[in-house]
This record gives structure tokens, sequence and C-alpha cells, in this order.
């Protein structure tokens, strides 16, 4: 089973003061840099809808047909 002494990374307490320090600087930076996110999707336009005053029993027949799947 692994443990921390099998990470590669070196203990703060083995580097000396100056690598030590650059090291808490880049993770102080790297907080201060904002992450960035991947941008939206688009929104798709849906088809505007077209208005339909009277329906004949064939056009009744296939929106049923449509709606249903089948």
């Amino acid at each position: 089973m692994a443990n921390l002494d099998d990470l590669p990374i070196k203990s703060i307490t083995e580097m000396s003061t100056d690598e030590a320090i650059e090291m808490l600087r880049q993770i102080r930076l790297s907080r201060r840099i904002p992450v960035k996110k991947a941008p939206k999707a688009t929104v798709k336009r849906k088809a505007k809808a077209i208005e339909v005053k009277n329906v004949d029993a064939d056009q009744a027949a296939q929106l049923l047909k449509i709606l249903t799947g089948g």
C-alpha cells in the first residue's frame, strides 16, 4: 500500500530556503489566477410556430401520427 513517503514530492523541510520560498510563491500565484471556464454552448433558436386556423382530417391524421411516433 502506498504512503506519503512514496510520493515523488520533495518535503518543504528538505528544501533550501530559496527553493521553499519559490514553491510557496508559485502556489500563491496559481491561486490568484482565475480558472478559465469553457464557454457555454450557444442556444439554438427554435423554429417559429406556424399558426394554422383550419385543419382538415388528413392534416390531423398526420399530426397525430407524428406525435405518437408511429
